[in-house]
């Protein structure tokens, strides 16, 4: 018996991942003309934010007709039962685009859900090229690049912090493995004071803020240098912290 992905239709649609900008950065400068081609073909999209995802589409084409197209919730209130249903459209070879708040689809985002409904069900799924502030942080950091993990949020209850903290740092240097993690920005600094105070002097500190912004400031220091160094204003702006050897 064939698997049923290869019993499907060669017209069955895609599911095409389309990265958005990570700030107001104008979209010329982080999205190749080929995502534009490519969404101005679409009519049905299963978004993080509906109204963030129809401000996205405006800046690709200002003519776009908003009004002709179909959004699919899949943020922190949908009904995720329903992430099938709104998968239903390849069967019958339309196109469907997955927009997120920032960034790339499915990578610490509720699209990861999406996409592996779509794995199970054998669709085809095309990731477009677009800005991820994880890789690009890294690329920037001067740490290790061949080993690094995305730790998300940490624990808020500062106690259990400062312990995930203690046990990642051992993990970094035993490993050799880069750590990751972002704050919502009005929390950045006390985050910050919070890494100063847990770390040790000789571990490697970079922050990450603002990437492809016109605001953009990336730097590494060691936690003995950081804790003789004045951050500018972070409180509004997006930032990834990575710590390692």
């Amino acid at each position: 018996m064939k698997d049923s992905s290869e019993s499907r239709s060669n017209a069955q649609g895609n599911l095409f991942l389309i990265p958005v900008e990570l700030g107001p950065t104008p979209q010329q400068r982080v999205l190749p003309p080929y995502n534009r081609e490519l969404i101005l073909g679409i009519r049905h999209f299963i978004v993080e934010e509906v109204r963030s995802a129809r401000r996205f589409l405006k800046r690709v084409d200002t003519d776009i007709d908003i009004d002709a197209l179909t959004f699919y919730p899949m943020g922190k209130h949908a009904d995720a039962t329903l992430f099938e249903q709104y998968l239903r459209p390849l069967e019958s070879g339309a196109d469907i685009g997955v927009i997120s708040e920032a960034g790339c689809p499915a990578v610490a985002d509720p699209g990861a859900d999406v996409v592996a409904i779509a794995q199970r069900k054998g669709y085809r799924i095309v990731p477009l090229v677009g800005p991820s502030s994880m890789i690009m942080a890294v690329m920037a950091s001067g740490l290790n690049g061949q080993s690094f993990a995305f730790n998300g949020y940490l624990p808020i209850d500062p106690s259990d912090r400062v312990r995930r903290i203690k046990q990642l740092e051992t993990r970094a240097l035993q490993e050799h493995q880069t750590q990751l993690f972002i704050e919502t920005p009005y929390r950045n600094h006390k985050f910050f004071d919070t890494l100063c105070q847990t770390l040790r002097p000789q571990t490697r500190l970079c922050i990450a803020a603002g990437i492809t912004t016109d605001d953009e400031w990336i730097r590494t220091h060691t936690v003995a240098q950081w804790r003789r160094t004045t951050l500018p204003d972070l409180s509004k702006t997006p930032a990834i912290f990575l710590f390692g050897q």
